[in-house]
């Protein structure tokens, strides 16, 4: 029986990703500053100083740049005759494996931010309870032509993928 190993897999995603999640983290931070501003200054259950407010800007800003560049940095994908292997996270780190005889959908979506920079996502669902895997940040031709090639390669895979 041939054994799995947990590697590293081989392909990045796009590096239009890093200005994907860029964006994204700029938007959570702007929600996260204003939140914080509101229940400091709007309902003032407590004295927030101006350098409080300055580290929380601070932290947020450090969010921002970091991030993103690390996330890419991080994941990763690569998909074989026997399996579809993943890697994600910045402040974890989760190496996935799913084997083709497992496979039992093969998504393909763009969302707004994605369709801005000319990537997708596409999503492997299988019968793990660890749920789907989902390689986010790919070129949009990359991601259309993976969706087809592992649909094939799952199809091609006999059994039932439970």
């Amino acid at each position: 029986m041939e054994t799995t190993n947990l590697r590293e897999p081989s392909q990045r995603v796009s590096p239009n990703a890093r200005w994907m999640w860029l964006v994204g983290a700029a938007m959570e931070s702007v929600l996260l500053l204003l939140a914080f501003l509101a229940i400091a200054y709007v309902w003032a259950p407590f004295d927030v100083g101006w350098w409080l407010t300055a580290l929380v800007g601070a932290a947020l800003v450090s969010y921002v740049v970091v991030v993103p560049f690390w996330r890419y940095a991080v994941h990763r994908w690569e998909v074989t005759d026997t399996a579809v292997y993943t890697q994600v996270g910045w402040w974890t780190r989760e190496r996935r494996i799913a084997p083709m005889s497992r496979i039992q959908t093969v998504d393909y979506s763009e969302g707004a931010i994605e369709r801005l920079f000319g990537l997708a996502s596409v999503t492997v669902t299988t019968a793990s309870a660890a749920g789907a895997l989902e390689i986010s940040g790919l070129d949009r031709e990359v991601a259309q032509r993976l969706a087809e090639e592992l649909t094939l390669q799952a199809d091609a895979v006999p059994g039932d993928a439970t």
